[in-house]
């Protein structure tokens, strides 16, 4: 049979930037009707590979080619007008308008030189269904969730008929339902001929749904494998720089959780605390050295719960202590004075200023609290920033680098550092690692544990349960905006029993 001719070929290309060599010479072949995952660690080059194929950067040498013929975008207008559609991790919709609206946005059918409404909404109807999305083509997009929203962005980039679809980190806030939603999607795609570019850090996903991967490494080529050539831990390995030996030496260097003391009293308390269509009132202690995990599927109240341990929601019911200090947090800038750092998980729009320095974003929470009228001295700043750059690992090295142009994995780092140099009392950390490649969730895992060690209260949230499992002391479990459950974390507790408990809500 003979092998049809690549949907896509890049051929060394190069991108560099003041002080960093983003590619450097890789190749790559994308083919009608199959699932291609582009794989590496954060910095790897992966998005940069796909801006350059959209046009979002010029590439300094190389070439590519679409269906044979060379091409040059000058940005992804072009790129989606030659049949390249792209939906990027961090959605970019316009919430204020309609789902319709947005999944037909630029493309709307008219009448008479004016927008068509009924048809525009009919017509949007027709795209969601095809994701097996039962929503309303008339309501507000910001009244769903992130998850819907994301669906609702790759129902957009099905509206030029894509015949290249690249799918960056479309599965990082996806229930496990929604995924198998959209995995079907893309199988009927590839099917059809469609060659589908797919970015996640999911490992078990990739494997679930890929045909063939490419890996990089510090924007290099390290090498395009048949999934089934490769196995996990090797794939690891070769995205790491690491053999499988010293990849089971990093392993078990993460710290074992040792048990937390309970004595005493707790640095956080909370009774009965709630807020009215947000989340039912709930009871949580977090006592100093422990990770106290919170399960639950996406919109079980986990963020609802921390929002209101930080003061960023107010509590309309029940007490909150924080480390003897009683009373309902009503602002953030309360919280911090009490010792409390929460990172969220929507970390471009509550986290990292883009337009903002490494140096600038690090010293961002620390200023604050001493107040913009005594700025810190500038040699205090810098020690501050080195510190947590080396200490995170966070590249480049820069701290006059822009966090814009850091990747996922790098600009989560540099908000864990804006927060550990307020050094708090309590952390809480709402899907720090969701996004962010295998290495740099390892690094992460390791800071919280050693974080706790060293008298720390942290209250950790992931949607990946084994992660919960690993590094919590205690495990506080949610379910329709409740606290149903909350399990002693030791030897026997397996991720099928958070499952049951999940499943059950709290029954047993």
């Amino acid at each position: 049979m003979t092998t049809p001719a690549p949907a896509v070929e890049m051929t060394g290309i190069s991108i560099e930037f003041p002080g960093v060599k983003a590619l450097d010479g890789v190749d790559f072949r994308l083919y009608p009707g199959e699932v291609h995952s582009l794989m590496g660690e954060n910095g790897a080059g992966k998005s940069t590979l796909i801006k350059a194929l959209t046009g979002v950067y010029g590439i300094d040498s190389g070439r590519i080619t679409v269906y044979g013929e060379p091409k040059t975008f000058s940005g992804p207008a072009q790129a989606q007008e030659a049949g390249i559609s792209t939906v990027y991790q961090e959605v970019n919709l316009c919430e204020n308008l309609s789902v319709a609206e947005n999944i037909m946005l630029g493309h709307e059918p008219r009448r008479g030189g004016r927008i068509d409404w009924r048809s525009l909404r009919r017509e949007a109807g027709t795209y969601l269904a095809r994701l097996g999305l039962d929503i309303d083509p008339r309501s507000a997009l910001g009244s769903h969730s992130l998850a819907i929203q994301q669906l609702v962005a790759i129902s957009r980039a099905m509206v030029v008929d894509a015949k290249v679809l690249i799918l960056d980190e479309p599965t990082s806030s996806l229930d496990a339902g929604e995924v198998a939603q959209l995995f079907a999607v893309m199988r009927s795609l590839r099917d059809q001929g469609v060659a589908i570019l797919f970015v996640s850090h999911f490992i078990e996903q990739v494997y679930e749904i890929s045909d063939r991967l490419t890996v990089l490494r510090n924007g290099q080529l390290v090498g395009e494998y048949l999934v089934g050539d490769l196995s996990r831990r090797e794939l690891v390995a070769k995205m790491i720089g690491q053999s499988v030996e010293e990849l089971s030496a990093l392993d078990a260097a993460v710290p074992a959780r040792s048990s937390a003391s309970t004595g005493g009293e707790p640095t956080v308390k909370a009774i009965g605390l709630g807020r009215r269509g947000a989340i039912s009132p709930f009871d949580l202690d977090v006592y100093e050295g422990e990770v106290v995990g919170l399960a639950g599927l996406l919109g079980s109240g986990r963020s609802e719960l921390a929002r209101l341990l930080y003061g960023a929601d107010h509590a309309d019911t029940g007490q909150l202590t924080i480390g003897g200090h009683s009373g309902r947090l009503r602002t953030p800038r309360a919280a911090m004075k009490l010792g409390v750092a929460f990172s969220s998980e929507h970390r471009k729009a509550e986290g990292i200023v883009g337009d903002l320095t490494v140096r600038e974003n690090i010293m961002l929470a620390l200023q604050a609290d001493r107040g913009w009228a005594r700025r810190i001295p500038s040699r205090k700043a810098d020690e501050v920033v080195a510190k947590y750059i080396d200490a995170l690992g966070i590249r480049p090295a820069n701290p006059e680098a822009l966090v814009r142009n850091l990747s996922g994995g790098n600009q989560q780092k540099v908000l864990l550092a804006r927060w550990l140099a307020t050094a708090p009392k309590v952390l809480i950390l709402d899907e720090p690692t969701r996004g962010i490649d295998v290495g740099a969730k390892g690094e992460i895992m390791r800071l919280v544990a050693q974080l706790a060690a060293d008298g720390m209260s942290v209250v950790f949230i992931s949607a990946e349960l084994e992660e919960v499992l690993r590094l919590s002391h205690r495990i506080a479990v949610m379910r329709d905006r409740t606290k149903v459950a909350e399990i002693t974390n030791d030897s026997t507790t397996s991720v099928d029993d958070v499952v049951e408990l999940i499943a059950s809500g709290g029954r047993s």
